[in-house]
């Protein structure tokens, strides 16, 4: 497998352009910048032809699904798009799959019970993938707990270092901790946490995130309305670019492999900023 040293990138799939030559440049350039890996999330469509898009147009970078809803995803589709990605593009593609949330799940008709049975059941309609191969989007220590016997490891989303220091225990020392943390160059705190409440507040209703907050100090109050000072703060890591990259190092002092940064702007693709946070990470 290819190695993507310390930092990637987290992009929702829907902020991509639509046009194949946009996305094209906007992935070269991304790897010129020097990031590591591209993780897609947004819950990206189990056929993978963005992540497919993405690597046709690099050479080195690793590109990961973060993550494949199981609930939406038809599991020998992702099986045979997965085929397809290795076939062509050998050891640049892992897939990240998630328990989605109550929300997304009862929009579709079923009922979002038993998740982490629903997570064993489907990985057992996966064995043509590799568990080397995948990755699990682990919360809670169950879940962590699955990620270290039946994948190459954890893609922890929206948590605080902490979390990652606790799913380094659970994993053991021999699998892949991801998390993702989102960051803001700017050291206004009103303008930074106004980013912040842009970036988390699609996450103040999901209850699988703030369950597994208040594990780390969080409480009720923390999201209410647009959420607290303390929510931002615990969740995005903004200042100057030296504050910035002490706050993300606290992951890798934690026991993180890699970090997907999830870089905050004007606009949803961020690529400015994303130009910025290359200069501060990859220097």
């Amino acid at each position: 497998m290819a190695t993507f040293g310390r930092y990637g990138l987290w992009l929702n799939q829907r902020n991509w352009p639509d046009d194949a030559n946009e996305q094209a440049t906007i992935a070269a350039e991304i790897e010129e910048l020097g990031y590591g890996s591209v993780w897609i999330g947004g819950s990206p469509a189990d056929d993978l032809v963005l992540p497919e898009k993405i690597l046709a147009a690099t050479s080195r970078l690793v590109v990961g699904t973060s993550i494949i809803d199981i609930w939406r995803s038809d599991p020998a589709t992702v099986a045979a798009s997965f085929a397809r990605l290795e076939d062509a593009y050998p050891g640049r593609f892992l897939l990240g799959l998630g328990m989605g949330h109550a929300p997304s799940t009862e929009a579709t008709g079923q009922q979002y019970v038993r998740p982490l049975s629903k997570l064993r059941s489907y990985l057992e309609e996966l064995p043509t993938v590799p568990a080397q191969r995948r990755l699990l989007a682990a919360l809670g220590p169950k879940a962590l707990d699955l990620a270290s016997t039946a994948a190459a490891g954890a893609l922890p989303y929206l948590v605080p270092p902490a979390h990652t220091a606790d799913a380094r225990r659970i994993l053991g020392p021999d699998r892949l901790l991801i998390p993702e943390q989102k960051v803001f160059l700017g050291d206004d705190p009103a303008t930074a946490r106004a980013a912040g409440r842009r970036g988390t507040a699609i996450y103040l209703q999901l209850p699988n995130y703030t369950r597994n907050l208040q594990r780390y100090g969080l409480t009720e109050e923390d999201w209410a309305g647009e959420g607290s000072d303390r929510w931002v703060d615990t969740l995005v890591a903004w200042g100057n670019p030296d504050s910035v990259r002490t706050k993300v190092s606290e992951h890798f002092n934690a026991g993180a492999d890699h970090v997907a940064l999830q870089v905050l702007g004007e606009t949803p693709l961020a690529l400015p900023e994303i130009r910025a946070a290359a200069k501060v990470f990859l220097s």
